[in-house]
């Protein structure tokens, strides 16, 4: 009785491992996240599933959660396979697989292409420290309030987006962590048509205006090192350029904050004295 967690191809189909291809082939119920393109990956590996074929979704994951539990329970082998990638990362299979940790049942995997690693290979930004985001809100205000919270992430930054949304967090991203912040866009990485584009994000973010099509992974340098002795009317200044490229007071203050190793009160204050003057 196990618990399996199948990493699927991002891309082509011939990424596959033969040890998926094996468990597709035999595992007593295989979970999908979309049961018509497992059908097509299975056709694609050669394999016909054997087992019970379920539907396994952000929608109805939670419902499935105790039907999967009682199988393994009963000694049964549940494969759990999203669209693409692996389950749990920005995919489901989170809420199973923390319902199978809390009732102590044994979890395992098998290990795939995941877009993640493989957008941080390619895009020549330092990769021996980085943290994954996932996909950023969808609301501008709620984007650019997570976006405030990485300005002094010194780590290489790895997220998702939406290809309709692209262009508008790629312009939010220039605005507050800065239009000349080195990023990378990973399009279709691994598919006919993959594309890596690199540049500044105010260069990305024209670029994207025009649309973007496919499965999108934004790899971002992490922020620069902190400036050091920085004078108040300095700060003012940057803090003046923030808010010309369109930042909020709050989010200017952070982000020249974080630029340049102080603390925001330190920088609020300056502002305030330029003020009284």
């Amino acid at each position: 009785m196990v618990l399996v967690l199948a990493g699927a191809p991002i891309g082509q189909a011939a990424d596959a491992s033969g040890r998926l291809a094996h468990e597709l082939a035999t595992a007593d119920i295989v979970a999908a996240e979309d049961t018509r393109r497992l059908h097509r990956l299975c056709a694609d590996l050669g394999v016909k599933p054997t087992g019970k074929v379920v539907s396994c979704f952000e929608g109805n994951e939670q419902e499935r959660v105790p039907e999967l539990l009682a199988a393994v329970r009963d000694g049964k082998r549940v494969l759990l396979v999203t669209d693409a990638g692996m389950p749990t990362v920005s995919d489901p299979g989170y809420r199973l697989v923390a319902a199978a940790a809390a009732a102590d049942l044994p979890v395992t995997c098998v290990p795939g292409p995941s877009a993640v690693t493989t957008a941080l290979a390619v895009s020549g930004l330092p990769s021996d420290r980085f943290c994954f985001e996932g996909f950023l809100p969808r609301k501008a205000g709620e984007r650019r309030a997570r976006l405030t919270g990485l300005l002094a992430e010194r780590r290489t930054v790895v997220l998702f987006e939406a290809p309709h949304r692209l262009a508008a967090s790629l312009a939010d991203m220039a605005d507050v962590l800065g239009a000349d912040r080195r990023a990378v866009v990973c399009r279709e990485l691994t598919k006919t048509h993959e594309e890596v584009r690199r540049g500044p994000l105010a260069e990305l973010a024209a670029w994207a205006q025009g649309g973007v099509l496919g499965e999108v992974t934004v790899v971002l340098a992490g922020a620069p090192e902190p400036e050091v002795d920085v004078t108040p009317s300095e700060l003012v200044r940057l803090v003046g350029v923030r808010e010309e490229a369109g930042l909020t007071r709050k989010e200017a203050l952070a982000a020249v904050a974080a630029e340049a190793g102080v603390p925001r009160r330190e920088v609020y204050d300056a502002v305030v004295a330029a003020k009284r003057r």
